[in-house]
């Protein structure tokens, strides 16, 4: 069953349901990075968009959202937005990138601003893909 189909818009999750339904550590281990490097909550948020419907977690810094965090069963999506201003700097990293994100990042056209990449968390090697497209969004205060 589908995220979606578990939380309808009027039902809002805890963050402990979000955990158990996505039951990978690379999940808890995303949210420990950004909201110790930004000292940020995030935001519980209800998506009707067709393209990934249903509650997820946003994370803003400022006015700059980081990432939205969608679940899955099993993994989850976080959608990164490489704007103008970091888009020199995305592209110097992509040769380092994991092959997955190298080609998520080729075939995602640059639209509303930015490149959408909604990045299907499974392995270790894409969470710091993920960690690192962030801190090219936001740079953390040292």
């Amino acid at each position: 069953m589908e995220w979606s189909q578990y939380f309808e818009q009027d039902h809002e999750p805890t963050l402990a349901e979000m955990i158990s339904f996505v039951n990978n550590p690379l999940w808890i281990a995303l949210q420990s990075f950004i909201e110790a490097t930004y000292h940020i909550k995030p935001i519980m948020n209800y998506s009707r968009c067709s393209a990934q419907r249903g509650w997820n977690l946003k994370y803003r810094k400022s006015s700059k959202s980081l990432c939205v965090l969608y679940p899955m069963d099993g993994y989850f999506i976080a959608l990164v937005v490489i704007g103008n201003k970091e888009l020199t700097e995305a592209e110097a990293y992509l040769p380092q990138a994991s092959p997955e994100i190298q080609e998520l990042f080729a075939r995602t056209p640059f639209a509303a601003g930015g490149r959408w990449l909604m990045i299907p968390v499974t392995s270790e090697r894409i969470l710091e893909d993920v960690k690192n497209l962030i801190q090219i969004r936001v740079q953390p205060r040292q």
